[in-house]
């Protein structure tokens, strides 16, 4: 069944190009098996090469940029559908309303805004469906440090990191897509 999938990452262009080839392995792979690209609507970045690969292999592109991105003329100009929102705050939540799967590619401070969004969200219930984090050259190991310290300490359920998929590379991402059933969790609180 095709779905829309929701990919958050950089728009910077001066990370390794092993980055950049994660991203657009997983604009290949979204577009291959007959899936839509939902993503944050720039052409720079990863977030450009991850929507340059989806179309140079035949996928639908559905970008979301806030307007003040917008005017800086850093839109992906040959998106099949673009919304331009008021804010940041409503164009994730836009993503997020119209996407069925979550890939999380390494980023920089949006990125893990809208990552840690999206685990608050699975932990209360609000959405249930699958969330792959693809760890790039280890690039989200010391993240997932703080969240074994969480639950250690019971900030949060050891149980809610079987919703959190850590693969290795895109083609992990979307085999945990395929597979996706979702888990029962407990309650959030203790």
């Amino acid at each position: 069944m095709p779905l829309n999938i929701c990919v958050f990452c950089s728009s910077s262009d001066a990370v390794d190009p092993a980055y950049f080839a994660a991203a657009t392995r997983m604009g290949e792979l979204i577009a291959t098996e007959g899936h839509t690209l939902v993503y944050g609507g720039g052409k720079v970045g990863m977030m450009g090469a991850v929507a340059r690969a989806a179309h140079d292999s035949g996928g639908r592109v559905i970008g979301i940029i806030p307007d003040f991105m917008h005017s800086k003329n850093v839109v992906y100009e040959y998106c099949d559908e673009l919304t331009v929102t008021a804010g940041i705050r409503e164009r994730k939540a836009k993503m997020m309303e119209c996407s069925e799967a979550f890939v999380v590619l390494p980023g920089g401070f949006g990125t893990l805004e809208e990552l840690s969004e999206l685990i608050t969200q699975l932990q209360f219930g609000i959405i249930t469906c699958p969330l792959a984090i693809v760890n790039t050259l280890g690039f989200f190991d010391p993240l997932l440090a703080v969240f074994e310290k969480f639950y250690q300490e019971r900030f949060a359920k050891p149980e809610l990191g079987r919703v959190l998929a850590l693969v290795p590379d895109p083609g992990g991402a979307m085999g945990h897509i395929r597979n996706f059933v979702p888990p029962l969790l407990a309650r959030k609180w203790f």
